[in-house]
């Protein structure tokens, strides 16, 4: 899995970032892949949508995870990071995304890679409705 480290926050992240005005979820996805890693790629299927409750100072809302394929060596040749938002860049095993992502992320990012090929799910601040 390809994990970002911000250079505004202490905690890695996948790459993504906000929806502007009159976006698609999915255009957003491709936008901001291309600003902050320099790669070129279409939103796949949608994943995972998960509301998330406002954490101060960040807002609440709904996150929206989308395929993003299997890059090629080529493609990982041409990452750029995008020093204003990004200072590095890491693949990691989806089995060692606890030790990098923060709980909600680590299981929205599981729930999301279960979810490849057999379509999308619906979390709650990372977990399954039908769980609660």
């Amino acid at each position: 899995m390809l994990v970002v480290h911000p250079t505004y926050k202490e905690v890695w992240e996948i790459p993504g970032g906000m929806v502007e005005p009159d976006e698609s979820p999915a255009h957003a996805c491709a936008r901001e892949v291309r600003e902050e890693l320099g790669l070129s790629v279409s939103a796949g299927a949608l994943l995972c949508v998960d509301w998330v409750p406002a954490s101060p100072p960040w807002d609440g809302g709904l996150m929206f995870v989308f395929d993003g394929g299997v890059l090629t060596a080529d493609q990982i040749a041409t990452i750029r990071l995008c020093p204003d938002e990004l200072a590095r860049f890491e693949f990691v095993e989806p089995e060692r995304l606890g030790e990098v992502l923060i709980p909600r992320l680590v299981r929205r990012v599981a729930a999301a890679v279960a979810a490849i090929g057999r379509g999308g799910v619906y979390l709650e601040d990372g977990l399954a409705t039908s769980s609660r």
